[in-house]
């Protein structure tokens, strides 16, 4: 058996949880089956099981279009040149709307069965409407036709899965619950500091830690919020790049600024740091906090537990499902509106709990010691990448036959 998959980012153009799964599942998928990766970007790579190939975006056909449709467009482009190679795999996977589109014309052009994984779901974040403009309804429309003609759907959360039955024409039984994963022997504890030097981070004194992209999702105007309640003597390390709009970049921009007005230990890195540095940073971050407002998954929690560490996350999506409250970490229920975009009725009442969260992790070492310590061992027992491409081949199978 041979599976394509399809995405748009892989190593080491990679900038969300979306291109590390495909990493790591396309790694252990490859040790059962033989694996076509064809990405965005300039990868070539060839082993005995595992082929990628990536196709370049091309920024420059449609540069006289909107700046804000431009994006969607180049994706349907790039889509296209995916297709410019004969498909000889028995079935297509795709990963994220921005690589639906081909996935589609696959199944129809070669008769094989169409897989999707529901990373997130454009009906969830209507803030993207700012970064595509109408854009944001051709992804849409992209990801809802995928769907509802797909062969079989992987959730990445039993919540997700209910959110795709709620919001898709589907079958349920057409969608099955596969967990993200983590590589445990590559996310580990490291005493190696380098990084931290770097940017200036003191590795003796307490740390809070955020990893993430700047966008409404992610929840991290919410964390910055916080940083005035929390204990002032923890460092904080935002670990924050790849804003999706000038607007949000602004307010992220004038957020820190405030809050650095008052305290002199809040250390923003701007730059998408590599694996081995962030692995770095969680390894010696006090605590992580995740204050997603939503969160199909939330592999960065995961990552986080495999370094041996605590979790301060709020109670949303998949993280429900990843983070054992009291035992792995501490959830922080929020109140959100009924309806996307699910931001917090009570924005200040959210951040001074992540604070309170935060600080509860902080002052107790013999908590935080024993949540670092069960983190890890769920996170080994769990969510290995080796049981997910069991399941992922075993369903592949499902839909050959």
């Amino acid at each position: 058996m041979k599976s394509l998959l399809l995405t748009r980012e892989f190593p080491p153009d990679v900038y969300g949880g979306a291109g590390v799964h495909v990493e790591y599942l396309s790694d252990e998928l490859s040790k059962l089956i033989d694996v076509e990766v064809r990405s965005f970007g300039k990868q070539d790579l060839t082993s005995e099981h595992l082929r990628v190939k990536g196709y370049p975006f091309n920024a420059n056909s449609f540069a006289r279009v909107d700046k804000k449709l431009r994006g969607a467009l180049d994706t349907l482009e790039t889509n296209l040149q995916t297709l410019t190679d004969p498909i000889d795999a028995d079935v297509v996977h795709c990963h994220t709307w921005y690589a639906h589109f081909a996935g589609i014309l696959a199944k129809i052009n070669y008769g094989i069965p169409l897989v999707v994984t529901t990373h997130s779901l454009e009906p969830l974040r209507p803030w993207k409407r700012e970064q595509l403009g109408r854009g944001y309804d051709l992804s849409s429309w992209v990801e809802r036709t995928a769907l509802e003609m797909a062969d079989g759907i992987i959730a990445v959360s039993k919540e997700t899965k209910e959110d795709v039955v709620r919001l898709f024409d589907v079958d349920p039984d057409k969608v099955k619950v596969i967990y993200n994963g983590i590589k445990i022997e590559q996310y580990k504890p490291t005493s190696d500091t380098s990084a931290l030097e770097k940017y200036g981070v003191d590795p003796a004194k307490p740390i809070v830690l955020f990893v993430g992209r700047i966008t409404r999702q992610k929840g991290i105007i919410h964390l910055v919020n916080a940083i005035r309640h929390i204990d002032p003597a923890a460092q904080v390390v935002l670990l924050a790049g790849a804003p999706d709009t000038p607007e949000i970049a602004a307010e992220m921009e004038a957020s820190v600024a405030e809050v650095k007005k008052t305290r002199d230990n809040v250390i923003w890195v701007e730059e998408m740091l590599d694996k081995p540095s962030v692995i770095q940073m969680y390894s010696h971050a006090t605590v992580f906090c995740c204050p997603s407002i939503y969160e199909p998954f939330g592999i960065i929690n995961l990552e986080a537990m495999a370094c041996d560490t605590a979790v301060v996350a709020s109670a949303v999506g998949g993280i429900k499902e990843v983070v054992v409250d009291g035992e792995t970490g501490i959830l922080v229920p929020v109140e959100q509106q009924s309806e996307a975009p699910f931001e917090p009725l009570d924005p200040d009442r959210f951040a001074k709990d992540l604070a309170a969260g935060v600080n509860k992790v902080l002052a107790d070492d013999a908590l935080r010691a024993s949540m670092a310590e069960q983190g890890r061992i769920r996170a080994q027992e769990t969510f290995s990448w080796s049981s997910i491409a069991e399941q992922t081949k075993d369903f592949y199978e499902s839909l050959i036959t």
